[in-house]
């Protein structure tokens, strides 16, 4: 039998546009096909984020999300859905939490919840404590799981921080983040300390920014982790950049290394019943129910 792996999906992000490479979706409609096209070929879950419709820039507002959450429900009602809280492009604490309040069929899963600020190589992600505070609280009260965003080892420590406070409960799901310029480096000795730094009842994916996202996908499937891996975090298919890439081949180039490491992906409704969240088909975010 195959051990299974979180297969987390990022297909837009926030910095990649159409300039920079066509594949990247940015309409509502290019979202719901490639989540569409992912889902075939097999994902966990998806992390969302939306763009104006009209400028393709990055917006906080629910309406652009809730036509997103909707067209990928019509035929994904088991996916778990993520919706970004990203602080790059405004701070706002009522702009931030606003993919929060969809409600019934458009509710999210769970919302993105990044534990520090940081810099990245041209701009800043402003994410102070009572920002977070206030958004792991909103997520607490609407029963919508936080999606941890860690770019370096103190902010598991800021977790756990969060956890004695209150603010956020076991089970809980990191997303650990390598290569950015101003945190954590992939590196075999990052990965580690990162790792053994967790809280119990942690479940992870490794992500790498630009060319440590391949490294770090297969090293994480190598050691028994999750993987994050979409256009969100690197454009290119091959390090040397010559071949731009499509988020179906990247999901594709997932499966194959997940299959010579005998894993597979772990299916929507195996990682809700892990976390502790509804089942999908219409009912989402964190349950209270024993399955």
């Amino acid at each position: 039998m195959k051990d299974t792996f979180i297969l987390n999906f990022t297909p837009t992000g926030m910095i990649p546009t159409k300039e920079m490479t066509s594949h990247v979706p940015i309409s509502v409609s290019e979202i719901v096909e490639d989540v569409h096209k992912a889902s075939e070929i097999g994902i966990t879950m998806v992390h969302l984020h939306a763009r104006d419709e009209t400028t393709g820039i990055p917006t906080y507002k629910k309406e652009i999300y809730a036509k997103i959450v909707e067209g990928i429900r019509t035929y994904a009602p088991e996916l778990v859905i993520c919706l970004s809280l990203s602080g790059r492009n405004f701070n706002e604490l009522e702009k931030r939490s606003a993919p929060l309040m969809l409600e019934g069929n458009l509710k999210p899963d769970m919302g993105s919840l990044t534990l520090s600020s940081l810099n990245f190589n041209k701009t800043a992600s402003v994410n102070d404590p009572e920002m977070i505070k206030s958004l792991a609280k909103i997520m607490k009260e609407r029963d919508i799981v936080p999606e941890l965003e860690v770019f370096d080892i103190g902010m598991i420590n800021y977790a756990k921080y969060l956890n004695k406070k209150n603010l956020i409960e076991p089970p809980y799901y990191f997303n650990l983040l390598f290569g950015n310029i101003a945190c954590s480096q992939a590196n075999l000795l990052h990965t580690g300390v990162m790792i053994n730094d967790l809280p119990e009842a942690a479940l992870y994916s490794l992500a790498g920014i630009g060319k440590d996202q391949l490294q770090m996908n297969s090293l994480s499937i190598a050691i028994g982790g999750g993987v994050r891996v979409g256009l969100e975090d690197n454009i290119w298919f091959d390090a040397a950049r010559n071949k731009l890439a499509t988020n179906s081949e990247l999901l594709q180039r997932i499966h194959v290394i997940a299959n010579a490491n005998n894993r597979e992906v772990m299916t929507p409704l195996e990682f809700r019943k892990l976390m502790k969240m509804e089942l999908g088909n219409g009912s989402y975010g964190r349950s209270f129910n024993s399955f």
